[in-house]
């Protein structure tokens, strides 16, 4: 999501139409199986918007389940689920509230987005990243969690787009991956990773390029210390 700074200046110069946009606060439950050692298991999730915009949250509904047991976010130790945690988190930066985001990140995580230079490390850089993105767009763009992965109790895969009232923001589709642990009593973030789609697509282009790259490297395997 550290990458939306980049995109936004970008994409509202693009000419793409904007249309009014609504989110809803409602959030999936998790299905479990009724078993001895029970395992949340994944399911696919799909957008819906029904809710005002005066209280933007992730958007993120689940298809109908199959007949099995629900229940709620919390483990058998009562500690918020992985998957709660990175909704939130997203929630948390949907509506401008820096203040529920802090207690979702460890002080020690590290946040790498792949178009910057070096990761942003510990919370309160992290954090000062979040200020500047918050001051800087307007609470009309929002992300849009389209699927994640709900099984693994201390990893998330998530992917996602950001909405302009409701209207796909140009260049704005993306993946990311949360590696949470439990930290006094509570779950946190402790490692995340952003991808989102470029700006610039050069296709078969890039194919040319690394097979380029792979050849010069095996006629100076020492150009390698240099990556």
């Amino acid at each position: 999501m550290l990458t939306l700074l980049k995109y936004s200046a970008l994409s509202l110069i693009s000419p793409s139409p904007l249309l009014p946009y609504h989110t809803t606060k409602t959030l999936p439950k998790f299905v479990t199986r009724n078993t001895r050692g029970s395992r949340r298991r994944w399911l696919p999730q799909t957008v819906t918007r029904v809710s005002s915009a005066d209280d933007p949250t992730v958007a993120v509904a689940s298809s109908p389940p199959p007949p099995t047991t629900i229940v709620g976010g919390d483990d058998e130790n009562g500690v918020e689920s992985a998957a709660d945690v990175v909704r939130n988190f997203y929630a948390g930066i949907n509506g401008r509230d820096l203040a529920s985001v802090e207690d979702l990140i460890a002080d020690n995580c590290v946040y790498e987005d792949l178009i910057f230079p070096r990761p942003f490390v510990g919370r309160k850089e992290i954090l000062e990243f979040f200020k500047k993105f918050i001051g800087s767009v307007s609470t009309d763009l929002q992300f849009v969690i389209d699927d994640l992965s709900t099984e693994d109790s201390s990893a998330v895969g998530v992917t996602w787009h950001l909405e302009w009232k409701g209207r796909p923001f140009p260049f704005s589709k993306g993946c990311s991956f949360y590696r949470l642990e439990v930290v006094n009593k509570k779950r946190q973030i402790v490692y995340g990773r952003d991808s989102v789609e470029p700006a610039i697509k050069p296709g078969e282009a890039a194919l040319v390029a690394i097979r380029g790259v792979t050849w010069l490297l095996q006629q100076f395997p020492q150009l390698a210390d240099r990556l």
